[in-house]
């Protein structure tokens, strides 16, 4: 099968077919994933807590993303590659941020790098975009934030943060982001996000409407000891083997039974 590019999922929005992704951090499970049929996998800096078992992001380096992308490289051969480009590795200006996606791109593997943020994200997307790096946009609850946000909670309830998130949606679109991660923000909020960009919308804890889903894969295959987000579902319950459980996924989001009512957030 043809490699997955932004332009495939661009095209899967048009038709109104459902994007799939998971994380992976290692050969093995990279390759397990791209067996299995996995539109994206997306090497988060989420591995800072499911791999090296930090409390947050936050600790997660370049060098961290950029060894366990190549890992991810190797086993790979149709589905999209995203990076996260972690904490402080992009914040600074815009020139940090290209040699910082340079390295996770060159060294990694990166397809596509993947940042946290809004309209003050929006000069460094231009010009990441303008050198030829394809971008990836992270709004509602960017866990990078997590200190500023009071925790991991639910964004866009109010109506002043909703119409902030929907404001910052357009600007990354506008900026040259080619996809944007939604997380944990109300179903109806991502609903209307997705139907008013061109570009597809990832939704992680944001309803069933967005154009694609994205989970942590130790979340869903039940294996992070620690408690897993409302919006997770383990797809091991009843799968004879990960890779069986991988698949129950993939048939899940693609026929819209995932995320169901219970793994979906409200406005009040």
């Amino acid at each position: 099968m043809k490699p997955v590019t932004v332009s495939t999922l661009r095209e899967m929005k048009r038709r109104g077919e459902k994007i799939t992704c998971l994380t992976a951090y290692d050969y093995s499970f990279a390759s397990l994933l791209d067996r299995a049929g996995v539109d994206m996998i997306m090497v988060g800096d989420s591995l800072g807590m499911v791999m090296q078992g930090h409390d947050t992001t936050l600790p997660v380096s370049v060098a961290d993303m950029v060894y366990h992308s190549r890992c991810v490289a190797r086993g790979v051969e149709r589905a999209l590659i995203v990076t996260d480009m972690p904490f402080m590795s992009y914040q600074e200006s815009p020139q940090h941020a290209f040699a910082s996606a340079g390295r996770l791109m060159q060294k990694g593997g990166a397809q596509v790098v993947k940042l946290e943020g809004g309209e003050p994200m929006a000069a460094s997307v231009r010009f990441l975009v303008e050198r030829g790096i394809p971008v990836c946009a992270h709004l509602g609850l960017t866990p990078q934030s997590v200190h500023q946000l009071g925790g991991y909670r639910v964004q866009g309830r109010e109506a002043t943060a909703a119409e902030r998130i929907r404001h910052d949606a357009k600007v990354m679109q506008d900026a040259g982001a080619s996809l944007l991660v939604l997380e944990a923000v109300p179903s109806e909020l991502a609903k209307s996000i997705t139907l008013d960009l061109e570009i597809p919308t990832i939704g992680i804890g944001a309803g069933p409407d967005c154009d694609g889903q994205v989970l942590v894969l130790h979340d869903m295959l039940g294996l992070y000891p620690r408690p897993s987000p409302k919006f997770s579902k383990n797809f091991m319950h009843g799968a004879a083997s990960p890779e069986a459980a991988v698949k129950a996924y993939i048939t899940a989001v693609k026929s819209g039974t995932f995320p169901g009512p219970e793994h979906s957030f409200h406005a009040p």
